[in-house]
């Protein structure tokens, strides 16, 4: 009985031998390559990771086992080593237009900005039909070159028409140069093509702001707000603005109150309450927010200025006129306003 199993054990024995690897390299690399593949059929993506670092440490120059850890590397969003993958793949002589652009991709992610340009150039030279002119015009934007960023992102514009971001980045570099009024089309057309970005509809209420076309502030403000952009007190400081510009005190002034709820010493916002009513001729309620300035700073000489414009502005100018000279003396750098029958600030 003992005889008739060794022949059984004896085979047993051999399968499993070859089932591991042997001492040499390559049939290392080769076996545990295979369990790597085998791995990655299962959907075992860590494990066929581990499987082909163990290969790729019996044989560093193998492309096909070099390949397959750039993939795996990337799929479970190893960035930075994918990308040393791919780099050592493409010195081993794969010229591929897909490893160009995995390079290409991978550094833009990781902001390597010189080498995006560099991987968009061979891309474009290993497949002419590939569309690299997005890439390297947000890199040149993000450079402060605004002139390649326009002519690339131009480019960019007519091979792909529906992107969105596209005209947003060209609005971008208009608006940095502060050439507001080339940028609005750009904008607009950003917004047309996603209108889910509120931030960019926020952004051309600013830019409409600075051009002081006060309607369409107004209208792109409370559209980025419609679209859920966050009501913060920046924003809401920005649409109490616009509609005050826009000619409607009550809004305005209801919104820039509910911040100053929130910051109730905040100078400037008291200061924005008293002006809006001031040059609505509102004198009295312009009084109250400048005399709510005295009580936080009773040198601020602008506030104690005002309220005797007020004065003089309700009929009362012996009171008006003491007041004004009174805050001279506190700040003589004021008697230029009474000259000149200004607020300070030059308003």
């Amino acid at each position: 009985m003992i005889l008739k199993t060794l022949p059984v054990l004896g085979l047993f024995c051999s399968l499993t031998a070859a089932a591991q690897p042997s001492d040499a390299p390559s049939d290392s690399a080769n076996y545990f390559f295979q369990k790597g593949i085998e791995e990655k059929t299962n959907g075992r993506k860590l494990e066929s990771l581990k499987n082909f670092e163990k290969a790729v440490a019996y044989d560093r120059n193998n492309k096909e086992i070099i390949a397959e850890l750039a993939l795996a590397t990337f799929d479970l969003r190893k960035y930075p080593q994918s990308r040393e993958h791919y780099k050592k793949l493409n010195e081993l002589g794969d010229n591929s237009p897909a490893t160009y652009k995995q390079l290409m991709n991978l550094s833009y992610n990781l902001r390597q900005q010189d080498d995006v340009i560099m991987y968009a150039g061979k891309l474009k030279q290993a497949d002419p039909s590939e569309k690299v002119a997005f890439f390297i015009g947000k890199v040149s934007y993000d450079q402060e070159n605004y002139g390649e960023a326009l002519k690339h992102l131009t480019i960019a514009a007519k091979e792909d028409p529906t992107n969105a971001e596209v005209p947003y980045m060209i609005a971008r570099s208009y608006a940095d140069m502060q050439n507001y009024k080339q940028s609005i089309p750009f904008f607009v057309k950003a917004v047309e093509l996603d209108p889910s970005k509120n931030n960019w509809m926020y952004e051309l209420g600013l830019i409409y702001y600075a051009m002081h076309e006060d309607k369409n502030a107004l209208k792109y403000i409370l559209l980025a707000g419609e679209k859920g952009y966050k009501r913060d007190n920046d924003y809401l400081e920005n649409l109490g603005i616009a509609y005050l510009n826009a000619g409607d005190l009550e809004q305005g002034v209801a919104i820039i109150k509910e911040i100053l709820r929130k910051r109730p010493s905040d100078m400037n916002i008291l200061n924005m309450l008293a002006e809006a009513y001031y040059f609505k001729g509102k004198y009295v309620e312009a009084m109250d927010y400048w005399d709510q300035m005295l009580a936080y700073d009773k040198q601020n000489a602008s506030a104690l200025y005002m309220i005797g414009m007020c004065y003089q502005k309700k009929g009362e100018k012996d009171k008006g006129q003491q007041l004004c000279d009174k805050a001279i003396e506190m700040d003589p750098s004021l008697a230029s306003l009474k000259q000149k029958k200004q607020m300070p600030g030059g308003l």
